[in-house]
């Protein structure tokens, strides 16, 4: 038997595993599983984007390897975008990288920045890959825990001043997967102020900035005086505009941070397939109709789920932003053993909140990643369980 690295013994999927092994049973039984957790657009990106990646498929050099950073050309879309839909001003040259999607800059950057004992701040409960990516780097997380009662926001002044001191990086993420909390000007002025005064670098995953409600608007952290300077803010095409598969996003902000991981990609990967920016430029062009077309489409999917499941008696706060739903279990309990009961017992699946750290106990995450019939289906059978609970 040959060895895993030590390094992926850090690494714990075990939760994810189970629950994905229930689903594979239940499927070769002929039960029909309504899978309500990988949040994975369900919707394909627009007409115009799609005639955009097929034009591009025929142009001459689309095939040759493209360049890390990206072509010049999406990365001025990109800076258009920032600059239009939050007031950002970046320089398209030196201050926006192409990535493979969000977490492929998520994945890596730690890499470039971190050494090994290095802390680095991230949120609990959070995206499994931050702690993923810090234990790559041989880095130590130290956990932010996000509380209901603080509007799921870290509290700054509860970290002790020598982890401060220690720390290398800090990673945060606005509206926040999975707890959907929408965070204001002021805190990332709190940010920018701590990350100065502590030489913390910034990295901000900002993946939903553009799913929100109710006409709410996100702010970018980049719009903070002074975010430049101490951190990035990462953007992904995958939930703003449908285009997950072809993997297509950008990082903007601080040149020194985004030098750094353009160096670890250059030796890792030749950078996004040509095709995908074209069509990734044509999506940010004309970001204004369809993102107002998304927001409609998840309004109406969150909305009804909701309204559902409080018809069964499971009342729960409508989501401010994201594509999820942020549950906490009927008189608590543990969160592993609900969704993998739900699972079996009704065909739904769900992602329990341990899954995200150990202050996502009591709770579990709903993606509304299926249409209204579907989600008014699983609502109900999820009102079956609990009546029989």
């Amino acid at each position: 038997m040959i060895a895993r690295a030590e390094r992926l013994q850090r690494i714990s999927s075990a939760v994810f595993y189970e629950l994905e092994a229930i689903k594979q049973e239940l499927r070769q039984r002929g039960v029909a599983v309504t899978d309500l957790g990988i949040g994975s657009p369900d919707m394909p990106p627009d007409a115009r984007v799609q005639e955009a990646f097929a034009n591009a498929l025929s142009q001459q050099g689309v095939y040759g390897y493209p360049t890390t950073q990206g072509t010049m050309s999406f990365r001025e879309a990109a800076s258009a975008f920032l600059s239009i839909r939050y007031g950002v001003a970046v320089d398209p040259a030196q201050e926006i990288l192409t990535l493979m999607g969000a977490q492929d800059g998520l994945t890596h950057v730690a890499l470039a920045l971190v050494d090994p004992g290095d802390i680095v701040l991230i949120p609990d409960p959070g995206y499994p890959i931050y702690e993923v990516s810090v234990h790559l780097a041989g880095g130590v997380p130290y956990r932010l825990p996000l509380l209901a009662e603080r509007g799921y926001l870290p509290d700054f002044g509860a970290v002790p001043t020598d982890v401060l001191s220690r720390a290398k990086m800090m990673i945060l993420n606005y509206p926040g997967n999975p707890v959907t909390a929408v965070a204001a000007p002021d805190f990332f002025a709190t940010v920018v102020d701590v990350a100065r005064r502590y030489e913390i670098a910034v990295i901000h995953d900002a993946a939903y900035i553009e799913l929100v409600y109710d006409g709410a608007r996100s702010p970018s952290f980049l719009a903070t005086p002074g975010a430049s300077g101490v951190g990035i803010e990462l953007h992904s095409l995958s939930k703003t505009f449908h285009f997950a598969g072809p993997r297509l996003a950008f990082a903007a902000g601080n040149r020194d941070i985004l030098s750094a991981l353009q160096v670890l990609k250059s030796n890792i990967d030749y950078g996004v397939f040509r095709a995908a920016q074209a069509a990734g430029e044509a999506a940010l062009k004309g970001a204004e109709e369809s993102i107002v077309a998304m927001r409609t489409q998840y309004t109406a999917r969150r909305d009804l789920f909701v309204s559902s499941l409080a018809a069964s008696g499971w009342r729960l706060t409508p989501p401010a932003a994201t594509m999820f739903v942020w549950a906490p279990i009927p008189g608590g309990g543990d969160s592993r053993l609900f969704a993998r009961q739900l699972l079996e017992k009704t065909g739904v699946a769900c992602v329990p909140g341990i899954g995200f750290g150990a202050h996502g106990e009591g709770y579990v995450r709903f993606a509304l990643v299926h249409a209204v019939e579907v989600l008014q289906d699983a609502a109900q059978r999820i009102g079956q369980f609990l009546a029989a609970m």
